[in-house]
């Protein structure tokens, strides 16, 4: 209703109303006629009052309509424009810091990692994404691609199911095509969730129940396996339906991610004996969930979408309560190809191997302090 509309009808209002409370003829005849005549102008009024509300709550409608067609076509258009940006970033990648890359390829070893209950006290939490290296692709959509922090050697798991590991002297080794060492290990690994750690490699092998592998590289030698004790053996991750449970090792050990219910479930493992030592419950849920890692004991989770978009860490869990709300980063990695179907950590070099689409990916990533917050 327009705002002349309102004033006219006050007025007309606001005249009944004098004209009702205006002295009444004395002869009941007269005034029978003045109620009447009041009553005839007041019913006309409402009735005009209804209209006008009707046409006011009709036009709102429409417009509520098409604002809402509006913001659906200004929606598709975002999503067209962020698919097209995520083309021309793919194709026209951004020139490359060639000092930056080269120190996130020449790493060397770092000798024997400190024991576990020497590094509990790591105060490091991922601040940013400060570098990243697209290598080569190699091999299969999906896979595993990991560094062993004691020696300068790359491991790839190439697929979800396989019996064979191969092992590269070095990451420059790897993208220049270099023909690796092929191990075939004792049992098939299934999945994308493996890693190699001080030395010995750890995969999961699945049957009539989830074991736990341990391999000794230096020995070439199966040293030990474990039945991993949960009764649900849905993909910790729905977006990465082969992967039942994610092992994945930090500056404090080895951890094994693992699905509860509708959550991402955590536990400590003995790396020596594969013992689960303590086991937690996070709120981290696992729909569109694609990977994780840890750093410092906390649990970083990576989210995606169908199809995919831009990989994004959206759910932190801290074994220690030391992380709140407001440290939690809201992180975004670069545009890329796909999902990331696997993501490990190296302590050593704070960097991520990532998996993506048959990619190999490096991520350098900037540390802050647990406990001091950064604008």
């Amino acid at each position: 209703m327009r705002l002349t509309q309102v004033i006219v009808f006050v007025d007309c209002l606001c005249a009944s109303i004098n004209f009702m409370c205006s002295p009444l003829p004395q002869r009941p005849s007269e005034r029978i006629s003045v109620w009447q005549e009041q009553a005839v102008r007041y019913g006309v009024d409402l009735k005009e009052f209804r209209q006008q509300a009707a046409d006011v709550m009709e036009r709102l409608a429409r417009d509520h309509d098409k604002l809402r067609q509006e913001l659906d076509s200004a929606g598709g258009k975002v999503e067209r424009m962020e698919r097209e940006m995520d083309y021309i970033e793919t194709k026209n990648p951004p020139p490359p810091c060639s000092k930056a890359e080269d120190k996130m390829v020449e790493q060397k070893p770092m000798g024997k990692m400190k024991k576990t209950g020497e590094l509990r006290g790591c105060m490091d939490l991922v601040f940013s994404i400060k570098a990243m290296k697209i290598l080569k692709r190699m091999g299969s959509p999906k896979g595993t691609w990991t560094r062993d922090a004691v020696t300068a050697k790359v491991y790839a798991f190439n697929g979800t199911a396989d019996d064979t590991l191969y092992e590269f002297s070095s990451v420059r080794a790897l993208s220049s095509s270099s023909d690796p060492r092929a191990i075939t290990l004792p049992v098939f690994w299934n999945g994308t969730g493996h890693t190699v750690h001080n030395g010995q490699v750890y995969y999961v092998t699945e049957g009539s129940e989830l074991r736990v592998m341990k391999y000794d590289l230096q020995n070439d030698s199966m040293a030990d396996s474990a039945v991993f004790p949960v009764d649900d053996h849905s993909p910790v991750f729905s977006l990465n339906q082969e992967t039942i449970v994610d092992l994945v090792a930090d500056e404090e050990g080895l951890w094994a991610l693992y699905g509860s219910k509708d959550k991402v479930s955590l536990a400590r493992m003995d790396a020596n004996t594969l013992d689960i030592e303590q086991m937690w419950d996070t709120s981290c849920p696992r729909e569109n969930a694609e990977s994780a890692f840890m750093v410092c004991g906390t649990l970083y989770v990576v989210y995606n979408s169908k199809p995919p978009s831009r990989s994004r860490i959206q759910c932190v869990f801290d074994v220690n309560d030391m992380v709140n709300a407001e440290e939690a980063p809201l992180l975004y990695f670069p545009r890329r190809y796909g999902t990331h179907s696997s993501i490990k950590y190296n302590p050593h070099e704070k960097q991520l191997y990532a998996w993506d689409d048959g990619y190999q990916i490096l991520y350098k990533l900037s540390m802050k302090k647990k406990g001091v917050f950064v604008n």
